[in-house]
Formats: C-alpha cells, sequence, structure tokens
C-alpha cells in the first residue's frame, strides 16, 4: 500500500481554487495536485468544512458563469457591432533570416460589421421572461364535420358512453 498524501494547506487553496476558477474534473484537480482521486474523496468525506469549501466555490463558479451568460444574452438580444481589419502586404526591400523578402503594409482598413439580434435569444427571452403572453404552445381541439366543438352540448355522463364506445370499436378491430 502506497503512503498517504499530505493534506497541505497548499493542497487545500489549490483545489478550492481549481474549483473555482474552472469546470475541471476530478482527475485533474488531482493530477494537478499530485494526489490520487480516492484522496481527495476521503478528504471530502473525513473534513465536512473543506467539502463546504468545494460546494461554496463550485456555486462561486457558477454565478460568475450565469453572469457571463446574461451578457453575452444581452449582446445577442440587441445586436453588437465588430471591427475587422483587413491588411494588405506587399514584399519590401529587407530580407528575413531565409532570404525571403519582408511583407511590407500596403493598405489597413478597419470595417465596422454589424451583427443582427439572434432570432433564437429573443424567443428563448421572450417565452422565459414573458410565459403569459409568450409560449411554444400547441393546441389541439376537437371538432365535428361542421366545425362545431363535438362535446359542448354533451353531459359528463354523454361524453363517458361515446368515450366507451370508441373503446369498444378500437377492441374490435
Amino acid at each position: 500500500m502506497g503512503r498517504k498524501p499530505k493534506f497541505t494547506k497548499r493542497v487545500h487553496d489549490r483545489i478550492i481554487e481549481m474549483y473555482k476558477s474552472d469546470t475541471y474534473t476530478v482527475n485533474e484537480i488531482c493530477e494537478a495536485c499530485n494526489i490520487s482521486p480516492r484522496a481527495l474523496y476521503n478528504w471530502r468525506e473525513t473534513n465536512t468544512e473543506f467539502d463546504r469549501e468545494i460546494r461554496d466555490a463550485e456555486d462561486a463558479r457558477m454565478q460568475d458563469l450565469v453572469k457571463v451568460a446574461k451578457r453575452s444574452l444581452r449582446r445577442k438580444l440587441e445586436g453588437y457591432t465588430v471591427d475587422e481589419t483587413q491588411v494588405v502586404t506587399v514584399p519590401g526591400k529587407d530580407k528575413d533570416e531565409k532570404g525571403k523578402p519582408k511583407p511590407v503594409i500596403k493598405e489597413q482598413k478597419t470595417v465596422h460589421r454589424h451583427v443582427a439580434p439572434d432570432t433564437a435569444a429573443i424567443i428563448f427571452t421572450l417565452t422565459n421572461g414573458d410565459p403569459d403572453n409568450w409560449r411554444n404552445r400547441q393546441t389541439n381541439e376537437i371538432v365535428g364535420k361542421d366545425g362545431k366543438d363535438l362535446f359542448k352540448t354533451m353531459s359528463d355522463a354523454e361524453i363517458e358512453a361515446k368515450i366507451k364506445e370508441y373503446e369498444k370499436r378500437l377492441n374490435t378491430e
């Protein structure tokens, strides 16, 4: 059996920071800290404060991701402008170490390109933010040949009798 890994303050802090900073896997964290996954699980089981710190770090990371997602969603909803720089070069008089001419910038221009709002982001926001007025829904209506509601004038007992009749027909076919 190998020797028990030492749970130092440095290892503790590194683990917490990795949980907080990114979505590292347990194996990636253990490899970076030079411990085994089993050791990490044992430390979490035997040290409730350490386990709570890891859960808090994961929560903090998720809150940071939510902030980024909100900013990104806003940009998708409003649209935005991107600056694209186009550079045209020509061979220059000076040579590089391989004897090839170094390129010289002949022309450089910046183009402002507008990115339109994203329809899917708009639909997502409306259906989740104002569900009373915006829903992805399907409505099925049962109507007769004349387009009128089949069951509107029927009592509950008449409807149940019709259902039994239709079930009987389905079972005999």
